[in-house]
Protein backbone atom coordinates (compact mmCIF):
# COMPACT_ATOMS: atom_id res chain seq x y z
CA UNK A 1 0.00 0.00 0.00
CA UNK A 2 1.41 3.37 -1.04
CA UNK A 3 0.83 6.60 0.91
CA UNK A 4 1.65 10.07 -0.67
CA UNK A 5 2.85 12.59 1.87
CA UNK A 6 2.58 16.26 0.62
CA UNK A 7 5.70 18.27 0.84
CA UNK A 8 5.80 22.00 1.89
CA UNK A 9 6.77 24.49 -0.79
CA UNK A 10 10.06 25.94 0.21
CA UNK A 11 9.85 29.68 1.19
CA UNK A 12 11.93 32.27 -0.61
CA UNK A 13 14.72 33.42 1.59
CA UNK A 14 14.84 37.20 1.94
CA UNK A 15 18.17 38.80 1.48
CA UNK A 16 19.43 40.66 4.48
CA UNK A 17 19.32 44.49 4.31
CA UNK A 18 22.34 46.23 3.04
CA UNK A 19 24.30 48.08 5.58
CA UNK A 20 24.99 51.13 3.35
CA UNK A 21 21.33 52.37 2.64
CA UNK A 22 18.60 53.05 5.33
CA UNK A 23 15.41 51.05 5.16
CA UNK A 24 12.44 53.20 4.00
CA UNK A 25 9.64 53.68 6.55
CA UNK A 26 6.00 54.37 5.75
CA UNK A 27 4.61 57.70 7.23
CA UNK A 28 2.37 57.41 10.23
CA UNK A 29 -1.26 58.63 10.34
CA UNK A 30 -0.30 61.80 12.23
CA UNK A 31 2.29 62.72 9.68
CA UNK A 32 -0.12 62.11 6.85
CA UNK A 33 -2.68 64.42 8.55
CA UNK A 34 -0.13 67.21 9.02
CA UNK A 35 0.97 66.84 5.42
CA UNK A 36 -2.61 67.21 4.17
CA UNK A 37 -3.08 70.37 6.26
CA UNK A 38 0.06 71.88 4.82
CA UNK A 39 -1.02 71.08 1.28
CA UNK A 40 -4.43 72.72 1.78
CA UNK A 41 -2.78 75.85 3.27
CA UNK A 42 -0.38 76.12 0.34
CA UNK A 43 -3.26 75.77 -2.09
CA UNK A 44 -5.27 78.47 -0.29
CA UNK A 45 -2.38 80.95 -0.39
CA UNK A 46 -1.82 80.28 -4.05
CA UNK A 47 -5.51 81.02 -4.85
CA UNK A 48 -5.58 84.36 -2.90
CA UNK A 49 -3.39 87.18 -4.15
CA UNK A 50 -3.55 90.55 -2.30
CA UNK A 51 -4.26 93.67 -4.41
CA UNK A 52 -1.20 95.45 -5.64
CA UNK A 53 -2.47 98.89 -4.49
CA UNK A 54 -3.03 97.80 -0.87
CA UNK A 55 -0.38 99.33 1.41
CA UNK A 56 1.52 97.01 3.72
CA UNK A 57 0.10 96.65 7.18
CA UNK A 58 1.97 98.47 9.92
CA UNK A 59 3.38 96.38 12.77
CA UNK A 60 1.23 98.19 15.37
CA UNK A 61 -1.88 97.64 13.24
CA UNK A 62 -2.94 101.30 13.47
CA UNK A 63 -4.91 102.72 10.63
CA UNK A 64 -3.31 105.67 8.93
CA UNK A 65 -5.53 108.78 8.71
CA UNK A 66 -5.09 110.93 5.69
CA UNK A 67 -4.58 114.62 6.54
CA UNK A 68 -6.87 116.87 4.48
CA UNK A 69 -5.10 119.54 2.46
CA UNK A 70 -4.90 122.92 4.18
CA UNK A 71 -7.20 125.49 2.70
CA UNK A 72 -5.57 128.70 1.58
CA UNK A 73 -7.76 131.71 2.42
CA UNK A 74 -8.39 134.17 -0.32
CA UNK A 75 -7.29 137.68 0.80
CA UNK A 76 -10.50 139.08 -0.67
CA UNK A 77 -12.57 137.09 1.84
CA UNK A 78 -11.33 139.15 4.79
CA UNK A 79 -10.39 137.92 8.25
CA UNK A 80 -12.97 135.84 10.13
CA UNK A 81 -13.53 136.76 13.82
CA UNK A 82 -11.94 134.34 16.24
CA UNK A 83 -14.56 134.85 18.94
CA UNK A 84 -18.33 135.22 18.59
CA UNK A 85 -19.50 138.79 18.77
CA UNK A 86 -21.11 139.86 22.00
CA UNK A 87 -24.73 140.98 21.98
CA UNK A 88 -25.22 139.19 18.67
CA UNK A 89 -28.90 138.50 18.14
CA UNK A 90 -29.56 134.78 17.48
CA UNK A 91 -31.00 133.97 14.08
CA UNK A 92 -34.22 132.50 15.49
CA UNK A 93 -35.07 135.78 17.27
CA UNK A 94 -34.29 138.23 14.46
CA UNK A 95 -37.41 140.20 13.62
CA UNK A 96 -39.36 138.65 16.51
CA UNK A 97 -42.04 140.93 17.89
CA UNK A 98 -43.00 140.77 21.56
CA UNK A 99 -46.05 142.08 23.31
CA UNK A 100 -45.62 145.18 25.54
CA UNK A 101 -45.92 143.06 28.70
CA UNK A 102 -43.30 140.62 27.43
CA UNK A 103 -40.92 143.46 26.61
CA UNK A 104 -41.45 144.90 30.09
CA UNK A 105 -40.67 141.50 31.65
CA UNK A 106 -37.46 141.31 29.63
CA UNK A 107 -36.44 144.80 30.74
CA UNK A 108 -37.02 144.15 34.42
CA UNK A 109 -35.10 140.88 34.30
CA UNK A 110 -32.23 142.63 32.54
CA UNK A 111 -32.03 145.42 35.10
CA UNK A 112 -32.18 143.19 38.21
CA UNK A 113 -30.73 139.90 36.89
CA UNK A 114 -33.08 137.70 38.97
CA UNK A 115 -36.69 138.43 39.94
CA UNK A 116 -39.44 136.37 41.52
CA UNK A 117 -42.14 135.63 38.97
CA UNK A 118 -44.91 136.51 41.43
CA UNK A 119 -43.46 140.01 41.78
CA UNK A 120 -43.44 140.37 37.99
CA UNK A 121 -47.09 139.33 37.88
CA UNK A 122 -48.03 141.90 40.52
CA UNK A 123 -46.07 144.74 38.92
CA UNK A 124 -46.75 144.16 35.20
CA UNK A 125 -49.87 141.98 34.95
CA UNK A 126 -51.90 143.44 37.85
CA UNK A 127 -51.71 140.15 39.69
CA UNK A 128 -52.78 137.96 36.75
CA UNK A 129 -50.29 135.17 37.32
CA UNK A 130 -51.82 132.90 34.69
CA UNK A 131 -51.19 135.44 31.93
CA UNK A 132 -47.64 135.87 33.15
CA UNK A 133 -47.14 132.10 33.04
CA UNK A 134 -48.22 131.98 29.40
CA UNK A 135 -45.81 134.75 28.43
CA UNK A 136 -42.94 133.19 30.35
CA UNK A 137 -43.60 129.86 28.63
CA UNK A 138 -43.39 131.60 25.25
CA UNK A 139 -40.17 133.43 26.17
CA UNK A 140 -38.63 130.17 27.40
CA UNK A 141 -39.50 128.45 24.13
CA UNK A 142 -37.63 131.18 22.27
CA UNK A 143 -34.57 130.79 24.50
CA UNK A 144 -34.81 134.31 25.93
CA UNK A 145 -35.72 133.57 29.56
CA UNK A 146 -34.79 130.88 32.07
CA UNK A 147 -36.79 130.01 35.19
CA UNK A 148 -36.23 127.73 38.18
CA UNK A 149 -37.68 127.00 41.62
CA UNK A 150 -35.70 127.61 44.80
CA UNK A 151 -36.26 126.67 48.45
CA UNK A 152 -36.62 129.51 50.93
CA UNK A 153 -34.91 129.49 54.30
CA UNK A 154 -36.97 128.48 57.29
CA UNK A 155 -37.97 131.23 59.71
CA UNK A 156 -37.94 128.95 62.77
CA UNK A 157 -41.72 128.84 63.21
CA UNK A 158 -42.76 126.49 60.40
CA UNK A 159 -41.37 123.15 59.34
CA UNK A 160 -42.71 123.38 55.82
CA UNK A 161 -40.21 124.60 53.20
CA UNK A 162 -41.61 127.25 50.89
CA UNK A 163 -40.64 127.27 47.22
CA UNK A 164 -40.75 130.22 44.83
CA UNK A 165 -40.12 130.56 41.12
CA UNK A 166 -37.46 132.98 39.90
CA UNK A 167 -36.56 134.10 36.39
CA UNK A 168 -33.57 135.56 34.58
CA UNK A 169 -32.48 136.38 31.06
CA UNK A 170 -30.39 134.03 28.97
CA UNK A 171 -27.40 135.15 26.92
CA UNK A 172 -29.61 135.34 23.83
CA UNK A 173 -32.21 137.25 25.83
CA UNK A 174 -29.64 139.81 26.89
CA UNK A 175 -28.50 140.21 23.27
CA UNK A 176 -32.07 140.71 22.08
CA UNK A 177 -32.86 143.23 24.82
CA UNK A 178 -29.69 145.24 24.17
CA UNK A 179 -30.72 145.65 20.53
CA UNK A 180 -34.42 146.23 21.15
CA UNK A 181 -34.22 149.89 22.19
CA UNK A 182 -36.03 149.20 25.47
CA UNK A 183 -32.99 149.74 27.68
CA UNK A 184 -32.50 153.30 28.99
CA UNK A 185 -29.23 155.06 28.38
CA UNK A 186 -26.32 153.94 30.60
CA UNK A 187 -28.37 151.07 32.03
CA UNK A 188 -26.42 147.84 32.47
CA UNK A 189 -28.17 144.63 31.41
CA UNK A 190 -27.54 141.43 33.38
CA UNK A 191 -28.34 137.79 32.68
CA UNK A 192 -28.00 134.32 34.19
CA UNK A 193 -28.03 132.83 37.69
CA UNK A 194 -24.60 133.73 39.07
CA UNK A 195 -24.57 132.90 42.81
CA UNK A 196 -27.00 130.10 43.73
CA UNK A 197 -26.70 130.78 47.47
CA UNK A 198 -27.71 134.42 47.02
CA UNK A 199 -30.63 133.93 44.66
CA UNK A 200 -33.19 134.22 47.47
CA UNK A 201 -31.63 137.47 48.68
CA UNK A 202 -31.10 138.95 45.21
CA UNK A 203 -34.64 138.14 44.11
CA UNK A 204 -35.96 140.49 46.82
CA UNK A 205 -34.08 143.54 45.51
CA UNK A 206 -36.73 144.11 42.85
CA UNK A 207 -39.45 144.13 45.49
CA UNK A 208 -37.52 146.69 47.55
CA UNK A 209 -36.92 148.76 44.42
CA UNK A 210 -40.62 148.95 43.63
CA UNK A 211 -41.37 150.39 47.05
CA UNK A 212 -38.58 152.96 46.84
CA UNK A 213 -39.30 153.85 43.20
CA UNK A 214 -42.97 154.63 43.89
CA UNK A 215 -41.96 157.07 46.61
CA UNK A 216 -39.27 158.67 44.40
CA UNK A 217 -41.69 159.16 41.53
CA UNK A 218 -44.28 160.68 43.87
CA UNK A 219 -41.64 163.18 44.93
CA UNK A 220 -40.93 164.16 41.32
CA UNK A 221 -38.12 161.79 40.38
CA UNK A 222 -37.85 160.82 36.73
CA UNK A 223 -35.74 158.60 34.46
CA UNK A 224 -34.93 156.02 37.10
CA UNK A 225 -31.78 153.96 36.54
CA UNK A 226 -30.63 150.98 38.60
CA UNK A 227 -27.04 150.12 39.50
CA UNK A 228 -26.56 146.79 41.23
CA UNK A 229 -23.69 146.11 43.63
CA UNK A 230 -21.80 144.32 40.80
CA UNK A 231 -21.47 147.56 38.87
CA UNK A 232 -20.77 149.73 41.94
CA UNK A 233 -18.01 147.41 43.16
CA UNK A 234 -16.41 147.38 39.72
CA UNK A 235 -16.30 151.20 39.60
CA UNK A 236 -14.87 151.41 43.11
CA UNK A 237 -12.16 148.83 42.42
CA UNK A 238 -11.10 150.63 39.25
CA UNK A 239 -10.63 153.93 41.09
CA UNK A 240 -8.69 152.26 43.91
CA UNK A 241 -6.42 150.57 41.38
CA UNK A 242 -5.74 153.86 39.57
CA UNK A 243 -4.94 155.66 42.81
CA UNK A 244 -2.52 152.94 43.97
CA UNK A 245 -0.85 152.83 40.59
CA UNK A 246 -0.33 156.59 40.61
CA UNK A 247 1.18 156.56 44.13
CA UNK A 248 2.05 153.09 45.49
CA UNK A 249 3.26 154.52 48.82
CA UNK A 250 -0.03 156.21 49.58
CA UNK A 251 -2.03 154.98 52.58
CA UNK A 252 -4.81 152.54 51.59
CA UNK A 253 -7.25 153.97 54.13
CA UNK A 254 -6.82 157.42 52.66
CA UNK A 255 -7.38 156.09 49.15
CA UNK A 256 -10.56 154.25 50.14
CA UNK A 257 -11.96 157.27 51.91
CA UNK A 258 -11.32 159.41 48.84
CA UNK A 259 -12.93 156.87 46.50
CA UNK A 260 -15.94 156.53 48.81
CA UNK A 261 -16.47 160.28 48.74
CA UNK A 262 -16.19 160.31 44.94
CA UNK A 263 -18.98 157.74 44.60
CA UNK A 264 -21.06 159.16 47.47
CA UNK A 265 -20.67 155.95 49.46
CA UNK A 266 -20.40 155.77 53.28
CA UNK A 267 -17.04 154.90 54.84
CA UNK A 268 -17.63 152.92 58.05
CA UNK A 269 -14.96 151.22 60.19
CA UNK A 270 -12.33 151.57 57.47
CA UNK A 271 -14.51 149.94 54.80
CA UNK A 272 -16.51 151.28 51.88
CA UNK A 273 -20.13 150.25 52.37
CA UNK A 274 -21.77 149.22 49.09
CA UNK A 275 -25.57 148.81 48.88
CA UNK A 276 -27.41 146.05 47.10
CA UNK A 277 -28.70 148.57 44.58
CA UNK A 278 -28.58 152.28 43.87
CA UNK A 279 -31.49 154.11 42.26
CA UNK A 280 -30.33 157.11 40.27
CA UNK A 281 -32.95 159.59 39.07
CA UNK A 282 -33.41 163.04 37.67
CA UNK A 283 -35.55 165.75 39.20
CA UNK A 284 -37.39 168.51 37.41
CA UNK A 285 -37.82 171.44 39.75
CA UNK A 286 -41.33 172.79 39.54
CA UNK A 287 -41.12 176.54 39.73
CA UNK A 288 -44.04 178.17 37.98
CA UNK A 289 -42.72 181.63 38.82
CA UNK A 290 -39.46 181.03 36.98
CA UNK A 291 -39.19 182.37 33.48
CA UNK A 292 -37.32 179.21 32.49
CA UNK A 293 -40.17 176.93 33.48
CA UNK A 294 -40.58 175.75 29.89
CA UNK A 295 -37.01 174.53 29.69
CA UNK A 296 -36.90 173.18 33.22
CA UNK A 297 -33.84 172.63 35.36
CA UNK A 298 -32.90 169.10 36.22
CA UNK A 299 -30.89 168.04 39.27
CA UNK A 300 -29.69 164.50 39.86
CA UNK A 301 -30.13 162.36 42.94
CA UNK A 302 -29.82 158.80 44.15
CA UNK A 303 -31.04 156.47 46.86
CA UNK A 304 -29.30 153.35 48.12
CA UNK A 305 -31.33 150.31 49.17
CA UNK A 306 -30.27 147.22 51.11
CA UNK A 307 -32.09 143.92 51.65
CA UNK A 308 -31.33 142.44 55.07
CA UNK A 309 -31.66 138.72 55.78
CA UNK A 310 -31.24 136.52 58.83
CA UNK A 311 -27.93 135.31 57.36
CA UNK A 312 -26.34 138.70 58.09
CA UNK A 313 -24.00 138.81 61.09
CA UNK A 314 -24.55 141.32 63.86
CA UNK A 315 -21.56 143.43 62.86
CA UNK A 316 -22.74 143.45 59.26
CA UNK A 317 -26.20 144.60 60.30
CA UNK A 318 -24.74 147.39 62.42
CA UNK A 319 -22.50 148.59 59.57
CA UNK A 320 -25.45 148.71 57.16
CA UNK A 321 -27.46 150.66 59.69
CA UNK A 322 -24.63 153.18 60.18
CA UNK A 323 -24.27 153.55 56.41
CA UNK A 324 -27.75 155.07 56.22
CA UNK A 325 -29.09 152.79 53.50
CA UNK A 326 -32.83 152.35 53.16
CA UNK A 327 -33.06 148.83 54.60
CA UNK A 328 -35.73 146.23 53.86
CA UNK A 329 -36.42 142.79 55.30
CA UNK A 330 -39.04 140.12 54.72
CA UNK A 331 -41.32 138.90 57.48
CA UNK A 332 -39.53 135.52 57.45
CA UNK A 333 -36.16 137.21 58.20
CA UNK A 334 -37.37 139.69 60.79
CA UNK A 335 -37.33 137.22 63.66
CA UNK A 336 -33.71 136.24 62.98
CA UNK A 337 -32.63 139.87 62.60
CA UNK A 338 -34.41 140.88 65.81
CA UNK A 339 -32.60 138.18 67.78
CA UNK A 340 -29.23 139.56 66.65
CA UNK A 341 -29.88 143.23 67.37
CA UNK A 342 -32.34 142.97 70.25
CA UNK A 343 -30.27 145.46 72.26
CA UNK A 344 -30.43 148.09 69.50
CA UNK A 345 -34.12 148.79 69.01
CA UNK A 346 -33.48 151.92 66.96
CA UNK A 347 -32.15 149.75 64.13
CA UNK A 348 -35.44 147.86 63.80
CA UNK A 349 -37.36 151.09 63.38
CA UNK A 350 -35.40 151.86 60.25
CA UNK A 351 -36.09 148.52 58.55
CA UNK A 352 -39.03 148.46 56.14
CA UNK A 353 -41.16 145.43 55.42
CA UNK A 354 -41.08 143.60 52.11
Amino acid sequence: MRIDIPQDVPRRRESPPQTGAPRPQEPSSVQRHLQSIKERADQSRSNHTPPRSAPPRRPDRQREVATPPRRVRDPREGTAPRRPQRNKIPSQTIGMQLRPEERKVMLELGRFRVVRTRDLGDAIYDGKQRKLGEDLSYLRSKGLVETRHINLRRDGTRRQIDRVEVATLTRDGRAWLSKSGEVPKDQTVYYGFVKPREIEHDSLIYRAYRDAAQRIERDGGTNLRVKLDFEIKADVQKDIYRARKADPKRDMGEIKQEVAAKHSLPFVDGKIQIPDARIEFGRKEDDARSQEADQGSRTGGHEDIEVLTAAYRRGHLRAKAQAGFRAYASSADRSGITAKIEDEHQMMRDIFDL
